[in-house]
């Protein structure tokens, strides 16, 4: 279990170190992509990549904007039923990283800071960071893990 703290404190870290950086570096303007504001990382076969400083005082994809001491208390109360529920699985222990990186940005900011911004085929994706890879990546793994319960059950 210890490597597995170590794994989340990193990034715990990780999310902290890259939006420091993204707020000293990053040029604060619109999340248009480059060349409007962004800072382009590549194109490749359609899909470009570049680093767009945002501000979002709601959940994911700005969803709640707004209401950002309601939706810190919803995070802490996740936060609280995932390590109290499920502590032992990596899945809820990337979501509980997230949401704590999240939560930290309220903390200090009153909105969380994105940056990585992803176009597929001229359809921006909306703009993350590592605390929402990390909710992402756990929310998808708990659906896996959950559907392939379910799959061995029914044999």
């Amino acid at each position: 279990m210890k490597k597995w703290w170590l794994l989340f404190l990193s990034l715990l870290l990780l999310d902290a170190l890259t939006k420091a950086l993204a707020m000293q570096y990053l040029p604060q303007s619109n999340s248009q992509p480059f060349p409007f504001g962004g800072i382009p990382i590549f194109t490749f076969s359609g899909v470009t990549f570049s680093l767009n400083f945002v501000t979002n005082t709601g959940a994911a994809w700005g969803l709640l904007a707004g209401h950002a001491g309601e939706l810190f208390l919803f995070r802490i109360l996740i936060i609280a039923i995932l390590l109290y529920s499920m502590p032992k699985r990596i899945p809820a222990w990337l979501i509980v990283t997230g949401a704590i990186g999240n939560a930290m940005d309220y903390c200090f900011y009153g909105q969380v800071i994105d940056f990585f911004h992803f176009t597929f085929w001229g359809h921006s994706f909306p703009i993350f960071n590592v605390a929402d890879s990390c909710i992402s990546i756990g929310v998808f793994s708990l659906l896996f893990l959950s559907n392939k319960a379910k799959a061995a059950q029914s044999l």
